[in-house]
């Protein structure tokens, strides 16, 4: 929904829900969005976060009739597209993603095609009052990145889709825009990577004399659509999980002059303090399909485990104190579970500073691990859970405005 006044469009990653395939995610939009919104949004448009996966993209290129029945779902039922979830090109439910999730990276070419078809197929489905946004990899899983060949190849794919878009915006009149997500263990992990990496390798004369080369415009166009059509998603799980304080994140971010595109309301786990009985309760949280990526913080010392599985291996071979953070996605409207806490402080220190100055027309809940939380966090069906989650968010950013 438009929560109006400037302050942008608040939905929910629809990355919850079953969308591996484009059968999979219509099955999910009929059978979810329509009671979300009723409960949520009854009297105004909601915004909705579309999951695309590739195996969607070639189908909705394929079939026109597909595209067209998206655009008279989203009519009928007084929905609208704001954004598209493009980082997971293949599968990410029912089967374990680990790193796969990163793969293909921007080195491929399927990645890049698979970036520029989602843009054409938004500028066909979003209505004209909305620029679109599109969420992806933070470039490479880190491990793989060995070279400055490596780091090279992914620029130039970045520079092509930068270049798509500025010729996507001229021949339809809409504005796409691609923004990159950073997480743990990835080429842009902190904000100081993201910001360093904008710096050296977009805002550079080289980078706009190879976008101008390839759109076929000159370079004081260039300039002006670095920002316009680059920029990032702020996952507050993420950076948190990073121990990075969000107010200095985003203040980083604007002083570089980095477009927040998405914003995204996301919290981890937290575990204050490591003990054998917290430790415990924390495999119930291990084995995922999904990464768990830890950061540890000890002694001053910031350590990083791949996984919780390793972290909770390190500390039985050598146990004591220590801050454990875990990107394990949990609902936002819980402060803490039980033995240990979230990271929502995160959520509202970001809302706090949107509410003065608001920092990005688009936001978002993506607690997509709804399916391997344990189940004492399932407090009802996946509906409500969203629509609590949703709730919070507004109700927060509501309570910083009036704040002010």
């Amino acid at each position: 929904m438009d929560l109006g006044n400037g302050y942008g469009h608040l939905t929910y990653s629809t990355l919850v829900h079953p969308g591996d395939t484009w059968g999979d995610m219509k099955n999910s939009l009929i059978t979810y969005l329509p009671g979300v919104k009723a409960k949520f949004s009854p009297n105004a448009p909601m915004g909705v976060s579309l999951r695309l996966a590739h195996a969607s993209v070639e189908e909705l290129l394929a079939k026109p009739e597909e595209r067209n029945w998206l655009k008279n779902f989203l009519v009928t039922q007084d929905l609208y597209v704001y954004t598209v979830n493009a980082f997971p090109y293949g599968p990410f439910k029912g089967q374990i993603v680990k790193a796969e999730v990163y793969e293909p990276d921007w080195t491929t070419e399927a990645r890049t095609q698979y970036t520029m078809n989602v843009a054409n197929i938004l500028a066909e489905v979003t209505g004209s009052d909305v620029e679109p946004t599109i969420q992806t990899a933070p470039l490479a899983f880190r491990p793989k990145v060995t070279s400055e060949e490596y780091v090279a190849a992914f620029d130039e794919n970045i520079y092509r889709v930068i270049a798509h878009l500025m010729t996507l915006e001229k021949s339809t009149g809409r504005r796409v825009k691609l923004a990159l997500e950073p997480e743990p263990f990835c080429y842009l992990e902190t904000i100081p990577d993201t910001v360093t990496y904008f710096q050296e390798k977009i805002y550079s004369l080289e980078a706009a004399q190879r976008i101008a080369k390839l759109s076929g415009q000159p370079l004081a166009e260039v300039f002006g659509a670095t920002r316009r059509y680059l920029g990032v998603v702020l996952d507050i799980c993420h950076q948190s999980v990073e121990f990075e304080d969000i107010a200095d994140d985003i203040h980083q971010l604007s002083m570089a002059g980095i477009p927040i595109f998405k914003l995204q309301e996301a919290a981890a786990l937290k575990v204050d303090n490591v003990t054998p009985e917290i430790v415990e309760e924390l495999k119930k949280y291990t084995g995922t399909i999904y990464l768990s990526q830890t950061t540890e913080l000890r002694d001053g010392k910031i350590t990083r485990f791949l996984n919780l599985e390793d972290a909770i291996k390190a500390w039985e071979l050598d146990p004591g104190p220590r801050e454990w953070r875990t990107h394990f996605h949990v609902p936002v409207f819980l402060q803490d579970l039980g033995p240990f806490q979230t990271t929502r402080s995160g959520i509202d220190a970001a809302l706090k500073v949107h509410a003065k100055t608001p920092l990005s027309t688009h936001l978002e809940i993506e607690t997509y691990t709804w399916d391997v939380l344990p189940e004492h966090l399932k407090t009802g069906d996946i509906s409500e859970y969203v629509i609590r989650e949703l709730e919070y968010v507004r109700d927060e950013l509501n309570r910083q405005i009036a704040a002010l």
